[in-house]
């Protein structure tokens, strides 16, 4: 079995993490470096990822995580927000990073930013909303890996109530709205869910090979 399929193997969503652990600057870094260079649509990464350390402000997120106590007991509390306004803003600054990064200039890119803003253009708000949040979930499936490749332990949460995160954070200001989040730490010893056998359906139930 490869490294990374002993990895995948090992990790879980852990219910119980270890308060008195931390995770160090370093890993942290690889972490956020791995969610940085996730893939996107187009590239275009149309999110913000907030990583939430201040013990006050993620008392009052449990409470809006229905008191699940990982939100307190992790290391870290990633929240992925997708981007309510994503446009011909943020298109054109990505060209710009495109043209920056690449040494391309602008113009030899205005093809590809008149079929994003088309394709965007085209969307109804609710379909955008959508399209934006599917990102954030390739993020932090990308997250979810390079922590299992650190041994650092991960939960993603669906589990609390996004209209409360956003006034919480005041996402409503800045066009973001919180889509999904994962606390990272290191396990407890206690926690039960570490002992459970992986349950997952088999590659002949799962793929169809046309």
């Amino acid at each position: 079995m490869s490294t990374i399929l002993e990895n995948l193997n090992w990790r879980y969503a852990t219910k119980r993490f270890d308060a008195t652990k931390k995770i160090s600057d370093a890993d942290l870094n690889t972490l956020k470096e791995a969610v940085r260079l996730a893939a996107s649509s187009y590239g275009l990464q149309p999110f913000k990822v907030v990583i939430v350390e201040n013990p006050e402000i993620r008392e009052k997120l449990k409470a809006a995580a229905y008191g699940q106590t990982q939100i307190t007991d992790a290391s870290q509390l990633f929240i992925f927000a997708n981007d309510l306004n994503a446009g011909p803003e943020s298109v054109a600054a990505y060209i710009k990073n495109i043209s920056e990064t690449r040494g391309v200039p602008t113009e030899a890119l205005g093809g590809f930013e008149d079929m994003m803003n088309n394709v965007i253009s085209n969307l109804s708000q609710e379909n955008k909303n959508i399209w934006t949040a599917k990102q954030t979930y390739i993020a932090l499936g990308t997250l979810l890996a390079a922590a299992a490749e650190l041994k650092i332990d991960a939960t993603p949460m669906e589990g609390f109530n996004p209209s409360q995160f956003n006034e919480i954070l005041g996402f409503d200001k800045l066009g973001l709205n919180a889509s999904v989040i994962a606390t990272v730490g290191y396990r407890h010893d206690e926690d039960d869910a570490q002992h459970y056998k992986k349950v997952r359906k088999s590659q002949e139930e799962l793929f169809i090979t046309l």
